[in-house]
């Protein structure tokens, strides 16, 4: 019978398909830095030769863009869109997901609870949001209640079917496997359902984020004075090209950024479960 191994030796065979993956992602052209950056050069490149070829006012240059980002960045401006519009977005997709997932698991789970919901959630699921502006600034005001709640309205439907999906999608034999190695119901919930569907509630709750960004630029373009948003239809307003060009750079950046935080969050969690980020 094979030994174990001693506690503090290191197994070499066992590390060398790790080492060998990390070898193979060095020589990866396509994870290479560099190409960013030259993709990034080319594109800005291009940009610089369609804008000489036009009007500002239909394509300012990445010179006239980038002056309108350092005004904005100087007076202060800037920052304060960009943190009103981050508040909003977490907030409500952060009080979304909250609510979804538990309701998700549940509902995927119990034919009762799935019956019940049904009817509302294959009713509300093919409501955009922006048809609730109207109805969310009667109801909470002109503040930020009103548009957190239209992010959450978002975040919930998308995280709650993705969950939805991966409750129901658990397999009955590990279910079975479980129940006659004695776990109570408790623990099949907690250490069989829920690790099931881990991997559809990360992709929901990156779904959701992605939503939540198109979902708050679309309640500030109506009923904001702050915001991401506010700063590209105030821009429309007075043919401000330039501005329009920075908030949508801005709204990708940011959305760049909070991606790369929620994918190196949610890294442990996607490494145990094997979820592809």
């Amino acid at each position: 019978m094979a030994s174990l191994p001693q506690r503090g030796v290191v197994d070499v065979d066992a590390g060398a398909p790790a080492a060998a993956a990390r070898a193979r992602a060095k020589r990866d052209p396509t994870r290479s830095p560099w190409l960013t950056i030259v993709v990034l050069a080319v594109s800005v490149g291009l940009w610089e030769l369609a804008a000489r070829a036009t009007i500002p006012i239909l394509l300012p240059g990445p010179m006239d863009v980038a002056r309108a980002a350092w005004k904005s960045a100087s007076d202060g401006s800037l920052f304060r869109h960009i943190g009103a519009s981050y508040f909003r977005i977490l907030a409500g997709w952060i009080i979304g997901c909250a609510v979804a997932i538990p309701f998700g698991i549940v509902a995927g789970r119990s034919k009762w609870v799935r019956a019940i919901l049904d009817p509302y959630i294959e009713f509300f699921r093919f409501i955009p949001p922006i048809a609730f502006v109207t109805l969310f600034m009667i109801w909470f005001g002109l503040g930020e209640v009103s548009k957190v709640a239209l992010i959450v309205y978002t975040a919930f439907f998308t995280t709650f079917l993705a969950t939805l999906a991966g409750a129901m999608s658990v397999e009955q034999e590990r279910i079975r496997a479980a129940q006659c190695l004695g776990a109570t119901r408790s623990q099949v919930f907690f250490r069989v359902v829920v690790p099931g569907t881990v991997p559809h509630i990360v992709t929901g709750i990156r779904l959701s984020l992605g939503l939540a960004f198109m979902t708050v630029i679309a309640a500030e373009f109506i009923a904001a004075q702050t915001g991401v948003g506010y700063m590209i239809f105030s821009a429309r307003l007075f043919a401000q090209t330039e501005y329009v060009f920075l908030g949508i750079i801005v709204l990708g950046c940011m959305g760049f950024f909070a991606n790369w935080v929620l994918r190196k969050l949610l890294s442990r969690i996607a490494y145990r479960y094997d979820v592809k980020l």
